[in-house]
């Protein structure tokens, strides 16, 4: 029995330990993401994405890394590009670098994993917006995605806004509607770093080192290695489909797959996935219809796999291949160090932003707007996971008493 409460005390303890460790750097990445949408006019930016060229994906990009990183909100805005106007191909990449390039996913990979894993992520991300617009150019299936477009034009979206940003980021009501956008981030994503700290919490614990060896082939040394590489950069986009965590939340376990010996290739191709969980597949199903979202899927999933392939090639070749092993025990630790001091820090920073929230919704008479989520069953998985980790800690204080 106390063998059973010490491992469980101990992953709630280390899935507490990912949050606390990277408190601070989600405040102020949905900061600064509060900011940016809030300051950068979208109706500029839409009218030049009705077309597959350079000009358009490139905007594209830029408008999704300057968006939320949340998985589910990265879809609804992708929607709504498609519904006004922009082209397939323009969506796919704003949706990838909505998830891949935004700067509070950076601060977490860079806090996590390293400043050479950050760096892959952002010449990966590009590199994966590239791909994903020649496969889906080549593979194009017009009458699909002309079905697909007349399917969103009933939906609403907020993508009609347009204002002089110099006037909004001088005004009380700019600043106001950054503490909204802050609040709503935070409002979409907490789930999902909620059930993806905490499994990784408890897989770190739990699951030994010879699972991932195997899986990853970590100790196949009769296989050349480019077919290694190849099965792990294959392989890992179902590993992040089987978790069903999106964006941020699956930063912590990929350090588990680092700590473990997972190869690179399967480190970028697990990051690079959080838009293939099933609960998101399922929402593209819903805006689009099956069809498409399962093509899109398809065109993520060979993105993915490619990229990674590519990145670790590329790496090899240059012999920067990144190699941090970092220990998750250490990474998790509670002293006062820098994080106890920035996380003291943004707290009152997002004490701020939540009054400015609530002003916002005083000047507007309105409540929180209904964001796209999981659904039931995810409600209920999160549900579940609050109590595993208030269990989890009374048994790790339980331990540490005795």
């Amino acid at each position: 029995m106390m063998d059973f409460l010490n491992l469980y005390g101990e992953s709630a303890k280390t899935a507490l330990g990912f949050f606390w460790k990277s408190g601070w750097a989600f405040v102020l990445g949905y900061f600064v993401s509060g900011m940016i949408q809030a300051f950068v006019p979208k109706k500029e930016l839409t009218k030049y994405m009705g077309d597959a060229d350079f000009k358009s994906i490139s905007l594209s990009t830029f408008f999704g890394a300057a968006s939320s990183s949340c998985s589910f909100a990265a879809l609804a805005a992708a929607r709504s590009l498609v519904k006004k106007g922009a082209h397939f191909i323009a969506a796919v990449a704003f949706m990838f670098a909505s998830t891949n390039l935004v700067i509070e996913l950076g601060i977490l990979i860079l806090i996590f994993l390293g400043w050479q894993f950050l760096a892959a992520e952002l010449i990966g991300g590009l590199v994966l917006i590239a791909i994903s617009s020649l496969l889906i150019k080549w593979t194009y299936p017009e009458s699909w995605l002309k079905a697909a477009r007349k399917k969103v034009q009933q939906d609403d979206d907020g993508l009609t806004e347009d204002f002089d940003w110099k006037d909004r980021i001088t005004s009380k009501e700019g600043w106001q509607l950054v503490g909204h956008k802050f609040v709503n981030d935070w409002k979409m994503a907490w789930e999902d770093i909620l059930i993806g700290f905490t499994i990784a919490g408890f897989v770190a614990v739990l699951v030994p080192e010879s699972f991932w060896t195997t899986l990853f082939l970590a100790d196949a040394q009769h296989l050349p290695d480019w077919l290694v590489a190849l099965e792990n950069a294959a392989i890992a986009p179902f590993v992040a489909a089987s978790t069903f965590i999106g964006s941020m939340g699956n930063i912590p376990l990929a350090t588990v797959l680092n700590q473990n010996g997972v190869l690179f290739a399967g480190i970028m191709g697990f990051i690079y996935s959080d838009l293939m969980v099933p609960p998101l597949v399922h929402i593209n199903a819903k805006y689009y219809g099956w069809r498409v979202a399962l093509y899109i899927a398809g065109i993520m999933f060979v993105s993915i796999v490619l990229t990674a392939l590519l990145l670790n090639g590329l790496f090899t070749f240059l012999d920067i291949v990144p190699e941090s092993r970092r220990v998750v025990s250490e990474i998790t630790q509670f002293k006062i160090d820098y994080t106890f001091w920035m996380n003291l820090v943004f707290v009152w920073i997002a004490a701020g932003l939540v009054w400015l929230h609530k002003k916002y919704l005083q000047s507007h008479k309105m409540k929180m707007m209904d964001m796209e989520s999981g659904g039931k069953i995810k409600k209920i998985a999160v549900s579940i996971f609050i109590i595993i980790n208030v269990l989890g800690i009374s048994a790790f204080a339980y331990t540490q008493l005795i």
